[in-house]
């Protein structure tokens, strides 16, 4: 028979915390009851209380603002990004590519530097099929792909496409072993967005990146 686990207190009180807004008892940007009055609904101490709030307020569920009290900010705890990437078919993170690299690729046009330019330029080179394994073909495209994210110079879009590379890189690998690479060629479309960054045209630019990865898209449907 398994050991009976005992829940602490303050993790039971946050369950039940939660439970209550996510039946919409206190909906979003709604102030909690006082401190005195939420321990006394939930029969625990004040201390507990505010482990419980802490707790909550970790994930993202409450705010605690001081001389202002506890505010609701999330109607549920959100989900582990990992988890919805590993969860997220193929075709779904395409088309979150499309949305971010479509608005690098305008941003980069319109702020690269002489770096970013060789850098987009060698990793164009780099990415050009030679007969390498598979897995060189995707990591030197994959490479290609970040250094427009870096000419963007918005560190938030460059994070957002680093967490999906892992799911990507697999999903790139296992296609190209069944299709030929040949056919993939479609190394003009890189070399044309990166003549848009370098020409300082920013609509040019996410056409040209907008192209490239609906065809993609395609290529997994």
């Amino acid at each position: 028979m398994p050991p009976v686990i005992r829940r602490p207190l303050a993790a039971q009180a946050a369950e039940v915390l939660l439970e209550r807004i996510r039946a919409a008892e206190w909906p979003v940007g709604h102030k909690l009851p006082s401190e005195a009055a939420l321990a006394a609904q939930l029969g625990v101490g004040r201390s507990t209380l505010r482990e419980a709030v802490r707790e909550l307020a970790a994930k993202g569920v409450l705010d605690s603002r001081q001389g202002a009290g506890v505010f609701v900010t999330a109607a549920d705890v959100a989900e582990d990004w990992d988890a919805v990437l590993r969860r997220a078919s193929v075709i779904a993170v395409i088309e979150a590519r499309v949305a971010i690299e479509a608005e690098a690729a305008a941003l980069a046009a319109e702020r690269r530097t002489p770096g970013d330019l060789r850098a987009l330029r060698r990793t164009l080179a780099g990415r050009e099929y030679r007969g390498q394994p598979v897995e060189e073909y995707v990591d030197a495209d994959m490479a290609f792909h970040r250094a427009v994210l870096t000419a963007a110079h918005n560190d938030v879009l460059v994070e957002l496409f680093d967490s999906f590379l892992p799911r990507l890189r697999k999903a790139m690998i296992d296609m190209l072993r069944v299709h030929s690479l040949e056919p993939h060629g479609d190394h003009a479309a890189h070399a044309d967005l990166v003549t848009a960054i370098a020409e300082r045209e920013p609509q040019a630019a996410a056409a040209h990146s907008r192209s490239h990865l609906t065809a993609l898209k395609r290529a997994f449907a």
